[in-house]
C-alpha cells in the first residue's frame, strides 16, 4: 500500500480530534470579559492539546516523507498512535473542567506518555521496513528528544500528585522542546 492513504487517514482522524476538542468548549454565559474567566482553564488545556496534536501531525508528516512503502506492522503502529491521540479530547476536557486537578493532570500526562511511546513504535516500524540505513534512521540519529520525552512525561505524571502546576509546566516544556521544527529529515531528503 502507498503511504498516501496512511497520511490521509491520519490527517482525517487528527482533524476530527481537534473538532471534538473545540466543540467541547462551552460558550460563556454573559457578555463581559469577566464571563470568560471561568473558561480560562478549559481554554488553556485546549491550547496545550492543540499544540500537541499539531506537533504530532507535523512530525508524522515528516516521518512518512521518508517512507517508500507501508507495511501491515506500520498500519497497526499508526492505529496504536491514533488510539492514544484520540483520548486527548477526553483528558483535555477533564483537566480543564477541573482546573488542572491532580488526577486529571496525571491522566493527561499518561495519555501523552503513551502517545510518545506509540509514536516511537511507529518510528521503529518504519525504520525496520526501510532498512537500518534508511533516511529516517539517518535523520533521527540518537533521537535524544524522543528518548527524553517519556522520562519528562513520567516526571510530569508523578509531579501532578505533588503540584499539578509543576506537571503542567513539564508538559508545556516537552511541547516547547518539540515545537521547534526538526529539519533533519528535510535536509537529508534534499541530498538524496
Amino acid at each position: 500500500m502507498g503511504k498516501n492513504r496512511l497520511e490521509a487517514f491520519f490527517d482525517g482522524v487528527v482533524a476530527i480530534i481537534i473538532t471534538i476538542m473545540v466543540l467541547d468548549m462551552k460558550v460563556p454565559h454573559g457578555d463581559s470579559l469577566n464571563a470568560l474567566l471561568p473558561l480560562l482553564p478549559v481554554t488553556l488545556s485546549y491550547v496545550l492539546s492543540f499544540i500537541y496534536l499539531g506537533i504530532y501531525w507535523n512530525n508524522h508528516h515528516h516521518m512518512l516523507h521518508t517512507c517508500r512503502q507501508v507495511t501491515g506492522a506500520m498500519l497497526w503502529a499508526n492505529l496504536h498512535l491514533l488510539f492514544w491521540l484520540s483520548l486527548i479530547p477526553f483528558t483535555t476536557g477533564w483537566m480543564g473542567e477541573n482546573h488542572f486537578a491532580q488526577v486529571p493532570a496525571a491522566l493527561y500526562g499518561l495519555v501523552l506518555l503513551m502517545a510518545s511511546i506509540a509514536y516511537r513504535i511507529l518510528q521503529q516500524q518504519i525504520i525496520a521496513s526501510q532498512g537500518e540505513h534508511s533516511l529516517l534512521q539517518q535523520a533521527i540519529g540518537r533521537d535524544w528528544k524522543g528518548k527524553l520525552s517519556p522520562v519528562f512525561y513520567a516526571t510530569g505524571i508523578l509531579s501532578a500528585f505533588l503540584s499539578q502546576w509543576l506537571a503542567v509546566v513539564v508538559y508545556i516544556g516537552v511541547a516547547l522542546l518539540w515545537l521547534i521544527p526538526d529539519r533533519r529529515i528535510e535536509r537529508l531528503a534534499q541530498h538524496e
